[in-house]
């Protein structure tokens, strides 16, 4: 990603153009202070297709464009650091990415785009979220108060909204069999959006089970939680 005077962009899929656009707005969101949505311009890459019995599938793609923003003094030395502690392990790692950080309401946002995004992200996202716990890690052990996000083109936005629609779809199976449905393993950065996103569901409760790197939400129908 880059801030160029054309707007900044970012790219997006899903499982249908509007889930691919929302997406992108999410991703918007996050890097520009109050964004306006009605601003955004959006280009649809591939409208994506289902293929038959689900074999082939492809998701749709679209690219966001926000308008440009008025230019902005340096970046704080904390969100500096942040993205330089991303650099070096992504590096070490023999991911070539580039970075870019910016920081809103005590969140640094450190977000990665290139070639080499895969390897950054990992396999279900492990690497990119082992590399934000240590950013973290490394953020607090120097006194800091703020969180930090690393993100790689969108994926934390396609992924939350991966993550929050299998929690509502094992939510309404838990609800309607009154059996406990359990989720495949997952990092703990991935497990918060699951119990976040069912939290305030009247029909069902959450809990995570098994050790790590193993460790899965359970959801369970009411009844069933005591």
């Amino acid at each position: 990603m880059n801030d160029a005077p054309s707007g900044l962009q970012v790219e997006a899929t899903g499982e249908t153009v509007g889930e691919a656009k929302w997406a992108a707005l999410r991703e918007l969101e996050q890097l520009v202070p109050d964004l306006d949505r009605e601003s955004v311009r959006f280009e649809v890459v591939s409208e994506g297709e289902r293929g038959l019995l689900g074999v082939g599938y492809t998701p749709a793609r679209v690219v966001a464009t926000a308008p440009p923003a008025p230019l902005a003094g340096e970046p704080s030395a904390a969100a500096a650091d942040a993205r330089e502690f991303v650099d070096r392990v992504a590096g070490a790692i023999g991911a070539d990415v580039t970075t870019a950080s910016t920081e809103r309401d005590g969140v640094i946002t450190v977000t990665c785009s290139g070639a080499d995004l895969g390897l950054l992200i990992g396999k279900h996202g492990q690497t990119i979220d082992a590399i934000q716990y240590l950013a973290n890690a490394v953020a607090r052990a120097a006194g800091a108060d703020h969180a930090v996000i690393v993100d790689a083109a969108g994926y934390r936005a396609r992924r939350t909204a991966s993550l929050e629609a299998v929690a509502r779809r094992s939510a309404h199976r838990a609800a309607a069999t009154r059996r406990r449905v359990e989720l495949d393993p997952m990092t703990a950065v991935e497990r918060k959006i699951v119990h976040e996103a069912l939290k305030d569901d009247p029909e069902v409760d959450t809990q995570s089970e098994g050790s790590e790197p193993n460790r899965y939400v359970v959801v369970l129908p009411r009844h069933a939680a005591d």
